[in-house]
Formats: C-alpha cells, sequence, structure tokens
C-alpha cells in the first residue's frame, strides 16, 4: 500500500514541475489570459480557428461612401481630377426608373447584327483610311434595343497576315454602335465584334462594385505562442459590429482593417490570405444575365460581308490629306497592331525583336529592374528568368506564386525582382512583414539611368469602388513623380490590365467591364508622366488567341519586347 502511494507522489511530483516549469516559460502569455474565460475547450476551439474562417461573415451595410471615402482626406485639386475621372468613366445604361426587365428583353449577340459601312468613295479602301462598322443590338425576342450601355469588343484581322488591331466601340446610346478601326495593312482583313455583356448586365456588375466591395473577402492569422485566431479582414469593414485592428499605413493613409481577435492583441497577426469568393450575390432573375455561351463574349454576325480588301495608300493629295493615318490614330487611341504575330507600337517606341538570350542580356547589363504589382508582372519575372539562362534565381524562401522574388546575373551585373503590392491583394498566404504599399517601396528607391521600375496594379482592385484605385494610384503618381525628380534617368514602365476568359462566377468578381474602367482611369492619370504604358489591354484586343488572364507566351513575348525597345532604343 505504501509503496503505491509513494509511487503516485512521485507522478503528482513530477506533474506540478512539469506545470511550473510550462508556467514560467510561458509566464507572458498567461499574464494575458483571463483565467475565468479561458478553458481547455476553447484553447482546442481557438486552434481550429487558425485553419477555417468563422462561418459567420459580417453583414456590409450596403454604403458606397463609406468604401469608398476612406483614408486621408483629398485635397481640392484631388476631389476636382476624382470627379472629373469619374466622369470620364460613366457608363450609359438602361433609362432611369424603367421597369424590370426579363431575360427576353435583354440584348441577345444572336439576333443582333453589323454591317461595314461604305466610304465616301465608294466600296474602296487604302491603307490609311478608317473603316467603320455599324452595329444595331436586338434583344431576344428580335426587337432592336432603343438605349445603348451594352458592352462590346471589336477586332479588324487577318489570319493569313498574323494581323490584328484593336477597334474602338462609340455607344450612340440608342441600341446602335459604331466600331471605327485603322487600317494599317495590305490586303484582307475582318472585322469580328463580341458581346462582352448585356447592358442589363452591366447594371448589376456597376451595382456590384458599389455596394458589395466585400464579396471577396481576406482573412489574417493571429497568434502567440500556442493560442491562434483567425479573423475577417478587408479595406471597409462594417465598425459597428466588432472592435477592429487599424492597419492603415502611416505613410500613404491607405487604410486596412481586420476584426480583433478575442482573445489576442492586434500586434500578433502573423499573415494576410485571400478568405473567398462570397455567393448567392445576385437573383436568379439576374443570373441569367451571366450565361456563357449565350450572353457572355459571344460573337455577333454580319448582316453582310464581313471582309474587306485594303489597297495601297491613295496617292491623291487631298485624300491623302483627309486620311492621313497619324491623326486618326490619335483619334482612335490606337496604341500598335501585330503584324506577322509581332506587335508594332504606334507611340514612339521603335520596335526591337529581342529573339536571342543574349540581346536580353545585352540590353539589361548593369541595370536594377524593381518590378512590383499583381501576378500579372510576376508573369514577366518568370518569363525573363525562364528565357535568360544566366539569370540566377536567388532563394529567398519565399511562398510560391507570392514572393518576394529576386535572380542575379553577377557576371553581367544584372539584378531583377519583384515583390507584390500591398493589400487588397488576393494571393494564398502573404506574411503580415512582407505586405509593403508600392509607393513606400517607389521612395526607397535612388532610382538612376540604370534604374528600371515596372509597375502593374489592377487585377486586385475590380471588387472595389472606382474612388479606392484612384486614391491608390494618386500615392503612386506621387512617388514616381518625386522618384523622377531626384532621378530623372530613371525607367518606368507601367503594365495596364488585360482581357481575360470569363464565366458566370469570374464576371462577378473580375469582368472585363472592371478591368476596362479601372484601365481608362490608369491611362489618365499617368498621362504626361515620364513613363512608359504597355498596353496590354489593345495587345489582347488585336489577338487571335482566347482571352487569359495571364496571357499566352507569344503576348508576352511582345511585352518585354516593348520594354526592351524602350530601355534599350536603336542608336
Amino acid at each position: 500500500m505504501c509503496r503505491n502511494l509513494s509511487k503516485y507522489a512521485l507522478i503528482f511530483l513530477f506533474l506540478a514541475l512539469s506545470g511550473l516549469i510550462f508556467l514560467l516559460r510561458n509566464i507572458h502569455t498567461v499574464e494575458n489570459w483571463n483565467c475565468h474565460t479561458i478553458s481547455a475547450l476553447y484553447q482546442l476551439q481557438s486552434r481550429i480557428q487558425s485553419s477555417f474562417i468563422p462561418v459567420n461573415l459580417p453583414t456590409f451595410h450596403h454604403n458606397r461612401t463609406f468604401c469608398a471615402h476612406l483614408g486621408q482626406k483629398p485635397s481640392p485639386e484631388d476631389e476636382l481630377e476624382e470627379r472629373y475621372l469619374l466622369d470620364s468613366i460613366a457608363w450609359p445604361g438602361p433609362p432611369p426608373h424603367s421597369a424590370p426587365t426579363t431575360l427576353r428583353q435583354t440584348s441577345d449577340p444572336v439576333h443582333s447584327l453589323f454591317a461595314i459601312l461604305p466610304t465616301k468613295g465608294g466600296r474602296e479602301w487604302h491603307v490609311g483610311d478608317q473603316l467603320e462598322a455599324l452595329v444595331q443590338m436586338h434583344d431576344f425576342q428580335g426587337r432592336p434595343k432603343r438605349y445603348g450601355g451594352d458592352f462590346l469588343l471589336a477586332r479588324l484581322h487577318s489570319p493569313e497576315f498574323g494581323a490584328g488591331v484593336a477597334g474602338k466601340v462609340l455607344d450612340h446610346r440608342n441600341g446602335f454602335y459604331s466600331a471605327m478601326f485603322p487600317l494599317l495593312w495590305l490586303g484582307s482583313a475582318q472585322v469580328e465584334i463580341t458581346l462582352v455583356h448585356s447592358s442589363e448586365a452591366v447594371s448589376v456588375l456597376r451595382r456590384l462594385r458599389e455596394e458589395r466591395p466585400d464579396r471577396v473577402f481576406f482573412k489574417s492569422l493571429f497568434r502567440l505562442g500556442f493560442l491562434s485566431e483567425t479573423t475577417v479582414c478587408n479595406m471597409c469593414l462594417p465598425p459597428d459590429q466588432q472592435p477592429l485592428c487599424n492597419y492603415t499605413d502611416l505613410y500613404t493613409g491607405e487604410p486596412w482593417y481586420c476584426y480583433k481577435p478575442k482573445m489576442l492583441s492586434c500586434d500578433t497577426r502573423v499573415n494576410h490570405a485571400k478568405g473567398g469568393y462570397l455567393k448567392h450575390l445576385i437573383t436568379n432573375k439576374e443570373a441569367l444575365l451571366f450565361q456563357s455561351g449565350v450572353n457572355i463574349k459571344v460573337r455577333i454576325h454580319a448582316s453582310g460581308p464581313d471582309r474587306i480588301d485594303v489597297l495601297p495608300p491613295r496617292t491623291d493629295k487631298v485624300e491623302v490629306e483627309s486620311s492621313s493615318i497619324n491623326p486618326e490614330h490619335i483619334k482612335l487611341g490606337t496604341s500598335g497592331y501585330y503584324y506577322e504575330d509581332s506587335w508594332r507600337p504606334l507611340n514612339g517606341v521603335t520596335m526591337r525583336q529581342f529573339n536571342e538570350s543574349s540581346a536580353i542580356t545585352q540590353c539589361l547589363k548593369n541595370k536594377v529592374i524593381n518590378m512590383y504589382g499583381d501576378s500579372t508582372v510576376r508573369q514577366w519575372f518568370e518569363y525573363l528568368i525562364a528565357l535568360v539562362p544566366g539569370l540566377k534565381e536567388f532563394n529567398l524562401n519565399s511562398p510560391k506564386n507570392v514572393g518576394p522574388f529576386m535572380a542575379v546575373d553577377s557576371a553581367h551585373n544584372i539584378l531583377l525582382k519583384y515583390r507584390c503590392h500591398g493589400p487588397p491583394i488576393r494571393f494564398s498566404t502573404v506574411m503580415s512583414n512582407e505586405l509593403r504599399y508600392v509607393s513606400n517601396e517607389l521612395d526607397g528607391l535612388s532610382g538612376g539611368p540604370n534604374t528600371v521600375v515596372v509597375l502593374s496594379i489592377w487585377a486586385h482592385f475590380s471588387t472595389f469602388p472606382v474612388e479606392v484605385y484612384i486614391r491608390r494610384l494618386r500615392h503612386i503618381r506621387r512617388s514616381l513623380v518625386r522618384l523622377l525628380e531626384r532621378a530623372p534617368g530613371t525607367i518606368v514602365v507601367i503594365r495596364s490590365g488585360n482581357l481575360q476568359a470569363l464565366d458566370q462566377e469570374v464576371s462577378l468578381y473580375n469582368s472585363d467591364w472592371y478591368s476596362l474602367q479601372l484601365d481608362e482611369v490608369l491611362r489618365s492619370m499617368f498621362k504626361g508622366v515620364n513613363v512608359l504604358l504597355v498596353d496590354a489591354w489593345q495587345m489582347s484586343v488585336a489577338h487571335h488567341l482566347p482571352h487569359a488572364l495571364h496571357p499566352p507566351p507569344v503576348i508576352v513575348r511582345n511585352m518585354i519586347d516593348t520594354i526592351l525597345s524602350y530601355i534599350c532604343p536603336e542608336k
């Protein structure tokens, strides 16, 4: 009996000593505990929460101004610019106060048609002329539409020549649209018109953008010792539901919030990640407006011929003056076109072909290339290190597809770097200490003629009001202007957004209509700043390959050749 008691006493003593050692090693954590509220059950629950986002997501107040006007108060000049930008992208739609429409009353690409209009001289076109196709939209009952707002894409192409150019679509707001094209090559050219979204679908997308910026949500893991919690994060969180952790950037004023963990402090945040996509955002009736093969990216057929033959440039002096290429390019905003599958820019950059890796190495010799932004510029980083054998990626133990990444060619003194932009960023998991705002990174650069800055910031802003994007670009523009003032030789390249494959789900979060609106804002805000705009939008519209968020290699090659031609112009 005594032996058993002494054995149990030794076991009890061992357990007590173990508990005391654990207590001493975690004294700081224990001091923050509330002994009456923490139990073993709650500790288990906290561990489970580190792997799963909470089921009960916050109820978002559909208040546009709440999300759009967070951050630092803009100056009167900034407010004036913002109003101008918003007015410039205002999109026509169904008549106000019109009765809700059924699918049968919405735009139908099958019943719609287009026709190539003759020139003043008949049906004869020459290089340097402008081609116009008139589009008439009809509904599913075959009746003509009486209002505008449809999102159309126009392309003129010649498969036999590997040629293509994006057209400009003008909305007459009465169901008719004009598609305008510059004629830039000899021979056959075919018109292609595509309905991306009906005007009724665009109205739904516009409402979601203004009222549901929470439809992509984010999360962060908080951890201290063995205790961990995961909470919802976003740029706009209702402040009246539970306490918030405020991660607003001290320099730019860019807002970011997470709901405060129940048991941990705000400074225990470990990472940032995409939480997911909210479902059931639209009604069953609205869902009919987003059907692949029915009313998302469906071709519109011609009522007559859809091809023309382009003749050599006119020799008549009067005709040349009235059909000069350059004024029409300015009017149409054509940045370039494909011929033999090679991009030919019209913005003053003389295109060079960098088919050999040695030519790329020679161009980038003694240069530091800083890439900032989303995965569409990370694609350029990956393309270069795959193409240039001398560029060796330096292992920073960064998460795949997240970064930061770095590659070095020590023999030629080339340093290539990539870092993602700050939130909102829909990457899988980014460590919180790696979340950097591009404007702050730019302010830390010395710059100079051997410094190249490459930016691509658009894809992760599609779910927020446009004011959010304007604010972000304004901070970046200010930093770029400061950089170019202290180091005028710095080379700056900005990549525009591009088209992508769409279905119903993608349309509600990343529609090309959202990208188009952001693209127009980007162009306006950097007009007059000494930067090169790589027009990924027109490069994806003009090419014959299917649209993709990350364009196929042939388009990326042309983008890289455009950048290198700008960095290393022909002497």
